[in-house]
């Protein structure tokens, strides 16, 4: 009995050590993923804000987690809300900042004379697998490295909602920030990919390949109503612009508050407040 228990115990400590499993059941992250956190960290691409605030470490089950989460309430120096906030890490706030600001931004101004006043957040943190079919590894969500969007209010009112029926200007709009992601996250997910993003456009910095470069884009827009600009990262990213032809001028529409739009529901524009400190 004793040397069937210390083959046993033999056999499933190797099992443990080739799984990369640690003391306390969980599993080693992939070193890359606290490498690219501390690179982003000591780059200060992320600052403390009133409403960008750091947490304490993330533990969770399997390998779920993160060493250096942010709360994230706000963008753009808290001129863009997310609504619920979000728990993301260092590399994700950054991208997603740089995507509000030189994608989203420019994209509302120019498709509706509009800034972005808010984004609604379907998903952030949350330790689970991938809801793809036939995906049995975490989901980037799991390690506060994805998130999922459902909708973009404009300062006036406006609700763009993602997969809901709009009218061009929508689609367009949905178009231009959907294919500028492509050149500042590697997968980039929404409506018409699968049926899981029918409602929301997926971001997240997943590594496909050993450097990083394999990217996931779907689907992309056939062709973007205002091309020229190329997003942030270069190489590969789909030419976009959200400039207006030249001799054009943007009209700035402000809808009453009852104004029944094809564009989303129309809702008066909240003010973006610091969360109250825990």
């Amino acid at each position: 009995m004793k040397i069937r228990i210390a083959i046993f115990v033999g056999f499933f400590g190797s099992a443990v050590a080739l799984a990369g499993v640690g003391a306390f059941g969980h599993q080693d992250r992939a070193a890359w993923r606290g490498e690219a956190e501390q690179a982003c960290l000591a780059e200060g691409r992320v600052k403390a804000t009133a409403f960008v605030r750091p947490l304490d470490e993330i533990v969770d089950q399997e390998t779920c987690g993160l060493e250096h989460p942010f709360r994230v309430l706000a963008l753009a120096n808290g001129a863009i809300g997310v609504e619920p906030s979000a728990r993301l890490g260092c590399s994700m706030t950054a991208a997603l900042d740089v995507w509000l600001r030189d994608i989203v931004q420019p994209a509302a101004k120019a498709r509706f004379g509009a800034e972005v006043a808010e984004i609604r957040n379907a998903g952030s943190y949350a330790c689970r697998k991938s809801r793809e079919a036939g995906e049995p590894r975490l989901s980037e969500h799991a390690y506060g490295n994805g998130i999922d969007l459902a909708a973009f209010i404009l300062a006036d009112g406006r609700e763009i909602v993602v997969g809901a029926a709009g009218d061009s200007r929508a689609a367009a709009f949905l178009g231009d920030v959907q294919s500028g992601a492509c050149g500042l996250f590697k997968t980039v997910l929404g409506p018409g990919a699968d049926k899981t993003h029918d409602d929301h456009i997926h971001l997240d910095l997943a590594r496909y390949d050993v450097d990083g470069r394999v990217t996931r884009c779907g689907p992309r827009p056939a062709e973007p109503a205002l091309p020229g600009l190329v997003p942030p990262g270069g190489g590969d990213a789909p030419a976009v612009s959200f400039a207006p032809p030249a001799g054009v001028e943007v009209a700035r529409a402000r809808p009453a508050a009852d104004t029944d739009l094809s564009t989303g529901s129309v809702t008066p524009a909240r003010s973006v407040t610091a969360e109250p400190t825990p």
